[in-house]
């Protein structure tokens, strides 16, 4: 397959998670896929992604860029979202949070076999109530979460 090809894959798997279609996970994934962040397999993903979504209806991932090279794609993404449902035994907070994330996908015979994740998600974690600042925390870096 072409980059531009393995490129398209990994946009047609981003919008049916903003989509929520699932079920066209079943032609984008390969049989043994394997996320080494979430340590799971495809249905494993699925019930993450489901959980995911009812803590957070409107979840939103936006593609701010996207490399490929080899058999692999790299995405910079954005993901939005509000916390209006229980998440990882978290109270809703109804606020607004943002996380960025940059994705790594490994692509064989056109579908997505393996999956690494790096995100920044601090401003995430504490508009959600799971980490707190210190006093000098607070004084570095309260100004640009609220």
């Amino acid at each position: 397959m072409s980059l531009e090809e393995n490129k398209a894959i990994v946009r047609r798997f981003v919008e049916a998670y903003n989509k929520r279609n699932l079920n066209l996970f079943d032609d984008l994934l390969a049989p043994d896929y394997f996320d080494h962040t979430s340590k799971v397999g495809i249905e494993g993903l699925k019930q993450l992604m489901n959980m995911a979504f009812k803590a957070f209806p409107d979840l939103h991932e936006t593609i701010e860029d996207i490399i490929a090279e080899g058999d692999k794609v790299w995405v910079r993404i954005t993901f939005t979202g509000t916390n209006t449902g229980e998440w990882l035994g978290f109270a809703p907070t109804g606020k607004k949070v943002t996380a960025k994330n940059v994705d790594t996908y490994r692509i064989v015979n056109g579908k997505l076999a393996e999956y690494w994740n790096v995100t920044d998600a601090s401003d995430f974690n504490k508009k959600l109530g799971i980490i707190e600042y210190t006093e000098k925390g607070k004084q570095l870096f309260q100004k640009g979460v609220k």
